[in-house]
C-alpha cells in the first residue's frame, strides 16, 4: 500500500501530445470499468523538447519516459502510461511494467504528399524525399530503394502530417497505430507488410508502468493485461535487449501468429541499408523471453555482431561488458 489515499483519484502520468493523451484515456476507461477513478498528469519529455536534433544523435535512453518515471519513483504519480516502443527494455530500479493493453495494428505505413503517387515503396521516384526520425525505418527504406533521399522528420503525429501536406517531404513513414488512435487512417497510402518490413519492438502496444512495492495497485493493473500482446512484446523486447538495441541501432522485431503458433521475426541493419541480417524463431508462450534472446544470438552469429560493432565505433558507444 502506498502513501497515496486510494479514495483519491489515481494519478496517471502521460506525455502531453494528443496521441499520448488518447492512450492514457484508454487506460482511464479500463480502470473506470474496474471501479477506479483517475486523473491525468501531463509531461513534456526530453524527446518532446529537443525537436531540432535527430533521436539517434541525442543518444540517451528514456528520451520519452525519464521525466514520468522520476515522478513515479518519488510517489508524485501512481502509474505511467507509455507507448511501449518508447520504453527502454531495462526498467529503473523499483519500477515494472504492470500491464500491456491489447495491441493496435503494429505495422508501419506510408503517407504521401500532395504531389506524389505510389502503391509501394519501389514506385517512389528517384530522389524522392522521405521523412522519418527512425534509423530502423531509414535502413529498411534504403535497402529497398537506395535512390531515395531519406530526411529527418521530427514532431508529433499531427505535426508530421502537416509537413507532408505542405510538401516539405514527398512521403513519410509513420506507425499505423498512431494514425488509427488519432482517427486519421485516411492519411495512409499503403501499409508496409511484415515480415518483409518490420516495425519497432513493442510498436502498437500501450504499457502501464507502476512501482514494484505497490501490490494493491499492481493487482488492479494486471487485470488490464492482454496475454496475447504480452507474449508477443516480451519476445520482441527480449530480442532487443539481447542486442543492446536502442534508437541508435536499426533493429526491427515483430512476433506474429500463424497456423503453427507464434513466430518472432527480427532484423539488424546497417543505417544505410547496405547490410541487413534477418531471422525468425518460433515462440513458446510460456517463455517468450528465451526465444527472443535465442533469436538475438542467431542474428549476432549471422552478421549482426559486425553491424553492431561498426555502429558502436561510429557513435562511440561502448560495447556491453560481460557480467
Amino acid at each position: 500500500m502506498t502513501d497515496h489515499d486510494r479514495r483519491a483519484p489515481l494519478r496517471i502520468a502521460t506525455r502531453s501530445s494528443e496521441l499520448a493523451l488518447r492512450q492514457a484515456r484508454e487506460v482511464q476507461r479500463r480502470l473506470e470499468a474496474q471501479g477506479l477513478a483517475s486523473e491525468l498528469r501531463t509531461y513534456r519529455t526530453t524527446g518532446d523538447k529537443r525537436l531540432d536534433e535527430p533521436l539517434s544523435a541525442i543518444g540517451a535512453k528514456g528520451l520519452f519516459t525519464e521525466e514520468l518515471e522520476h515522478d513515479l519513483r518519488r510517489g508524485k504519480v501512481d502509474c505511467c502510461v507509455h507507448s511501449l516502443k518508447d520504453l527502454p527494455t531495462s526498467s529503473p530500479e523499483g519500477l515494472l511494467v504492470a500491464a500491456v493493453l491489447p495491441r493496435e495494428d503494429p505495422r508501419d505505413v506510408v503517407v504521401l504528399g500532395p504531389y506524389t503517387s505510389a502503391m509501394r515503396l519501389q514506385d517512389l521516384p528517384r530522389g524522392a524525399r522521405v521523412g522519418t526520425s527512425s534509423l530502423r525505418r531509414r535502413a529498411q527504406l534504403l535497402a529497398i530503394h537506395p535512390e531515395l533521399d531519406v530526411v529527418e522528420l521530427r514532431g508529433n503525429v499531427p505535426t508530421r502530417l502537416r509537413k507532408v501536406d505542405a510538401a516539405q517531404v514527398d512521403a513519410a513513414i509513420l506507425a499505423a497505430a498512431g494514425l488509427n488512435r488519432l482517427d486519421a487512417p485516411q492519411h495512409i497510402a499503403f501499409h508496409l507488410e511484415p515480415p518483409e518490413w518490420l516495425p519497432a519492438a513493442g510498436q502498437g502496444a500501450i504499457a502501464v508502468q507502476a512501482r514494484a512495492d505497490d501490490p494493491e495497485l499492481l493487482a488492479t493493473l494486471r487485470l488490464l493485461d492482454d496475454r496475447d500482446t504480452s507474449v508477443a512484446v516480451r519476445a520482441e523486447r527480449a530480442m532487443l535487449a539481447a542486442l543492446d538495441g536502442g534508437c541508435q541501432v536499426p533493429i526491427g522485431a515483430l512476433a506474429m501468429r500463424d497456423l503453427g503458433g507464434i513466430v518472432l521475426h527480427g532484423l539488424v541493419a546497417e543505417p544505410r541499408g547496405r547490410r541487413v541480417v534477418r531471422g525468425a524463431r518460433a515462440v513458446d508462450p510460456d517463455d517468450p523471453e528465451h526465444d527472443g534472446r535465442a533469436l538475438a544470438l542467431e542474428l549476432r552469429s549471422r552478421g549482426g555482431d559486425a553491424i553492431l560493432d561498426d555502429l558502436r565505433r561510429a557513435t562511440r558507444v561502448p560495447s556491453p561488458q560481460p557480467e
